[in-house]
């Protein structure tokens, strides 16, 4: 640790407020990146859009988190690892992602959109016949990702909810690491099985795909197969899950904005993006390696050195977004790094938008008096996680 070290922010910054971001990060953003306090060691925060585009997107910052300096926010078990390709560089990171890439297309996309409206119309007719009030985390906004993420991977009906609550407790800052560790490797080997038996008898799925097109060519290993449906699964379910719940929030205690979406429901793709924007919630898990000394607008980086990208500071810069604290259905917020950018960018954003848009016109057509059940400074939020999000939203119509 650097002398003066104990002078240092501790990482990750508390809210003041749920609605916001950490305060400091407007602090932050008028000075050049500072280090910060990590797990015992330090890490450079950069909290401005400039700065975080320019981390996410440059080769001199290492999304490898091999490197002795990379900031771990969960700390995995070494075995079984099997490293993500997000978490690679090129030329590996490159070939892996172009192989995924082909199961997130826009036109595969566009397919799957009747099944979605359909899962979608399930879960609200269970939800009108169910009791009233009710908590549309769970009873919605968790269950309709793992459903459309199980279906894509293959996994089998009724399995997807475990995998769901694996999920969060590798992603939770709460849980106990034998408990995290547990859930990760209870993941893994589950996929592992699956991509086993598809390797064998493939069928109409994302891991059959993959398996027949590129394992069975040499061209992917087992491993990296099951690497990346781990990924697929996490980043497919928690974060779509908890944007659907803070956004029916959002439009809620904006009661004019709800009525103009309800009148114009072609505002709600550019309302999806403004909400994205504005919840941020990956948060902080943006993180990078420099690979080589790095001068950044007054900060000397050293190589080593670990970088965070600070989502929500980047996504709430006053000059990029003015106004960037209020929710703006009409602000043209397609700049926001909710979803990375450059090389890295997430493979499932198309995807994740589509099931938002679905998600969100469809909830509020159905529930035209949909209302909170309480007060808004009762709503409990998730902020211990890698993935911000409310843990219960009791809702009435």
């Amino acid at each position: 640790m650097s002398e003066g070290s104990a002078e240092l922010a501790e990482w990750p910054m508390a809210r003041s407020c749920p609605f916001s971001p950490p305060d400091q990060y407007a602090q932050l953003r008028e000075q050049p990146p500072v280090k910060v306090r990590i797990r015992g060691g330090e890490a450079w925060l950069v909290t401005r859009h400039d700065h975080a585009r320019l981390v996410l997107n440059d080769p001199r910052f290492s999304a490898d988190d091999q490197h002795p300096g990379f900031p771990i926010r969960v700390q995995l078990p070494p075995a079984p690892r099997m490293m993500s390709f997000n978490r690679m560089d090129d030329p590996d990171h490159e070939r892996l992602r172009r192989m995924g890439t082909t199961e997130f297309t826009a036109r595969r996309t566009r397919a799957l959109r009747p099944w979605v409206e359909e899962v979608v119309g399930r879960l609200l007719d269970a939800l009108e016949q169910g009791p009233n009030p009710v908590d549309l985390v769970h009873n919605f906004s968790l269950r309709l990702p793992s459903l459309v993420i199980g279906r894509l991977l293959g996994v089998a009906e009724g399995d997807e909810a475990a995998l769901a609550e694996q999920t969060e407790t590798v992603l939770s800052q709460e849980a106990e690491p034998q408990k995290i560790y547990d859930a990760f490797v209870g993941m893994t080997e589950y996929l592992d099985r699956l991509a086993t038996d598809r390797e064998g008898a493939p069928r109409d799925d994302l891991v059959s795909r993959l398996a027949t097109k590129y394992v069975a060519t040499g061209e992917l290993s087992h491993e990296d197969l099951v690497a990346m449906a781990r990924m697929f699964l996490v980043a497919g379910h928690e974060t779509t899950a908890h944007q659907i719940s803070l956004s029916v929030l959002s439009l809620l205690c904006a009661p004019d904005q709800l009525a103009e979406l309800r009148e114009r429901p072609e505002l709600f793709p550019s309302a999806v993006e403004e909400l994205l924007r504005y919840w941020s919630i990956p948060q902080d898990n943006q993180a990078r390696a420099a690979a080589v000394d790095v001068h950044l607008d007054g900060a000397d980086i050293r190589k080593g050195d670990g970088v965070i990208v600070a989502i929500p500071g980047a996504n709430h810069d006053e000059a990029v977004f003015p106004g960037a604290g209020t929710v703006d259905i009409h602000r043209d917020a397609r700049r926001h790094v909710a979803f990375g950018h450059g090389k890295h960018l997430c493979l499932g954003a198309p995807l994740a938008r589509m099931e938002l848009e679905i998600a969100l016109h469809s909830l509020f057509s159905r529930f035209p008096t949909l209302r909170l059940a309480v007060d808004p400074r009762q709503v409990a939020f998730r902020e211990n996680s890698i993935v911000y999000g409310i843990r219960e939203l009791p809702v009435a119509w």
